[in-house]
This record gives C-alpha cells, structure tokens and sequence, in this order.
C-alpha cells in the first residue's frame, strides 16, 4: 500500500470529534512527480458502497490505532471530500482531537493501491486507486494544497485590511498578485499604478475602508 499527503483544512470541527476536510486535492502536481486525477476514487467508493466495507481512519497510518470512522466520502470538482468523526472514547481520538483544534495537526494522508497510473513526461497521473483509508498526519508532502491555504489566508488579510481602512503595501500586493499566476511584469504595472492610485484616491474618500468600493477604484485606475 503507498501513502500520499495533503494539507488538512478543517471545517467545522465539533466537541463531539466531527469534521470535514479534504483526503486530497486534484490537478496538481506534489513531491512524489504524481498527480492525483479526477475520478481517481470513483470505482472505489462504489466498490466499498456496494460491499458495505470500510474506509479506515488510523492515527499516521498505523494500523494498530484506529481512531475514528469516516461517515462520508465522496469526490467534488476540487478532489477527496470527507466528513469523518473521531470516536472520543478512544485515547488517541482525543489527542487528535486537542491537535486538530490547535492546529498542530498538519495534514490528512491516504492509504491506497494503485490501479491505473498513465505516464506524462516526468509527472504519474493516479487515474484510479483504490483507497484503503484516510489517516491524520502530522506533515502534508503536497506543497502546492499548503501553498493555496497560505493563499487564502493572505487574502483574507488583504480584504481585512482594506475593511480596516490599512490597505497592504504596494510590494505586498504584487506579492499576492504573483502568487495568483499573475506574470511578473503586469503584477507590477497593476500594484505600482492601478493599486497605488486606487490606494489614495480612497484614502482622501468616505469610503477608504470598503473592499468594494476600494476594488472599483481599483479597475477605473
């Protein structure tokens, strides 16, 4: 059986051990050169559907330490969705749990057998596994899922601070634009023209601490 990592993004987690998050992202490539594919836990979910058998959660993949049951799985258009519950009776499910919650667990891990792989180039395309079980871990080996977290996190602050009338710096902007994809010599132009003027003509207005409005003067810059 091989393993494979991806950051943990939880949702929604209860006192009562329930959660939700991703076992793993489609379309990008991680450490391993393979790439997981939509589709890729169809036949599988049906399979274990179909015989009643179950997808385990193990603490770090450890077949000695079950630690919850997964209530639901299945694939949407961004990879492996679950929901799981961590059974709080067991000793290693509460320590999971006061990990999860302080976040000091870093990622969810699949257990699988390959069964159809398709080379492209230098990269594995993982068209079908079948899935064994969905483990807690402590380090997600998906640079890209931890990458897109740190994303979001970022424009979650981009947006509080222009709530908070404290817009990023110019630097800090192209910074977030370049992430995104955007090519270097336009993230320039946008951050040091578009977004600077957008920048004081908002902050000499009403409305400085509106994203909406703040954006506005962004496209009329």
């Amino acid at each position: 059986m091989k393993t494979k990592d991806f950051a943990l993004q939880i949702k929604d987690l209860s006192d009562e051990g329930t959660f939700e998050g991703y076992g793993s992202v489609f379309g990008n490539v991680d450490s391993y050169g393979e790439k997981v594919m939509p589709g890729a836990f169809v036949a599988s979910l049906a399979k274990h559907r179909r015989e009643g058998s179950t997808i385990l959660m193990l603490w770090q993949h450890n077949p000695d330490e079950p630690i919850g049951v997964w209530e639901d799985l299945a694939e949407d258009s961004k990879g492996l969705w679950g929901k799981g519950r961590l059974i709080m009776e067991v000793q290693k499910a509460r320590e999971t749990h006061a990990l999860m919650k302080a976040k000091a667990i870093g990622g969810l891990s699949i257990g699988y057998r390959e069964v159809k792989v398709t080379p492209d180039g230098n990269v594995r395309n993982l068209e079908e596994l079948d899935l064994r079980e969905i483990s807690p871990v402590s380090f997600p080996a998906n640079r890209r899922a931890r990458i897109e977290a740190v994303k979001s996190e970022r424009m979650e602050e981009f947006a509080r601070r222009l709530r908070d009338g404290d817009p990023m710096p110019i630097k800090d902007f192209e910074d977030i634009l370049r992430e995104a994809g955007v090519p270097k010599s336009m993230a320039v132009a946008i951050a040091s023209h578009g977004y600077a003027k957008a920048i004081r003509s908002e902050s000499e207005g009403s409305k400085a601490n509106e994203p909406a409005a703040f954006l506005e003067a962004l496209l009329r810059s």
